[in-house]
């Protein structure tokens, strides 16, 4: 649990008391819809640098 907060307060800033209130399952989706953004932004940023 503390990683999924820890990563979620990291990426989006929230407030611990806010993420601790969420359920489980709506915290680990969040931490893969923020993996997800985070993969897509170094694909594309690979992508130009091969330019």
């Amino acid at each position: 649990m503390y990683e999924e907060v820890a990563f979620i307060a990291y990426y989006l800033h929230w407030p611990h008391d806010e993420i601790m209130g969420m359920e489980h399952r709506d915290r680990r989706r969040w931490c893969e819809e923020i993996s997800r953004i985070n993969r897509s932004a170094n694909a594309d940023a690979t992508s130009i640098a091969d330019l």
